[in-house]
């Protein structure tokens, strides 16, 4: 291995590093919002892209990358030529988590920027510049949001869950579970989503096979800075930086709820 990485506390240079990077793209990225950008469609005319989250990657990428020569790179507006499986260390990022919101002129949308450390994130950040709002969090400390310590909703085993999930996903969950289930109307951007569970606002969110590591790698680690955690149907946590980078049905909440929630959505899967 190339890179010489640190450990325990010492993330936190890495961590203002990612930080000052993602606030600059963020503001790249503004500058195009409701301004009709241009926009192009991959993935067999699936997902779109536009030029801003191009300008954000090469923002992120110029920056990262010579802040960390040594470091591997996977973002998803890159080609991914799997160098970066013989790195330890790799920026994992999303230049906008929410583009179909973007394009819309919706302001929730969001930069997301971790490093990954031996399969693990070990600081993260997640930039929405249209909500003025700043998620980080660093291996060994506090998630912070605009740099106020944020933590996971205390819920209650009586209380009515508030889940960030599809209908068609709530629809599906046993009857007993769902009956204590309040929706929450669609979140656009992934990683907001889980930043959302992370700082209180709702208690948890089902995830749909198919999320890849840039989605999720800064928003797992933030919440599990604040008390949660993202799991599979397993309850293990996940590995990033692997050959392949989709991911399962994962869901995400306060750990005291995970077990229920799990349990719930493992009933959905077809045996």
């Amino acid at each position: 291995m190339s890179d010489t990485a640190p450990s325990g506390a010492d993330w936190k240079p890495d961590l203002d590093v990612i930080r000052a990077a993602a606030v600059v793209a963020g503001e790249t990225a503004l500058g195009y919002f409701r301004k009709a950008p241009d926009v192009r469609w991959k993935n067999e005319g699936r997902s779109p892209v536009s030029e801003a989250d191009l300008a954000a990657n090469d923002v992120l990428k110029t920056r990262l990358l010579a802040a960390r020569p040594d470091y591997g790179w996977l973002s998803e507006e890159t080609d991914d030529d799997l160098s970066r499986l013989s790195r330890e260390t790799v920026f994992v990022v999303d230049p906008i988590d929410g583009t179909r919101a973007f394009i819309a002129g919706k302001e929730l949308w969001c930069v997301s920027v971790a490093v990954v450390h031996r399969g693990q994130p070990v600081a993260g950040v997640l930039y929405a510049p249209a909500l003025d709002e700043l998620f980080e969090a660093v291996a060994g400390g506090y998630a912070l949001k605009n740099g106020a310590q944020i933590s996971v909703r205390g819920a209650k085993p009586a209380e009515t869950l508030h889940l960030a999930a599809a209908e068609d996903t709530i629809d599906k969950l046993p009857a007993p579970y769902r009956s204590a289930v309040t929706r929450i109307p669609h979140v656009p951007s992934l990683a907001y989503r889980l930043a959302m569970v992370a700082d209180g606002r709702i208690d948890g969110t089902l995830v749909k096979k198919n999320a890849h590591d840039w989605d999720l790698a800064a928003a797992d680690l933030i919440l599990a800075s604040a008390g949660g955690a993202l799991v599979d149907l397993d309850g293990q946590a996940l590995f990033y930086n692997r050959s392949t980078v989709v991911h399962g049905v994962l869901c995400a909440a306060a750990k005291p709820l995970l077990p229920g929630l799990v349990a719930a959505s493992r009933s959905m899967e077809p045996h």
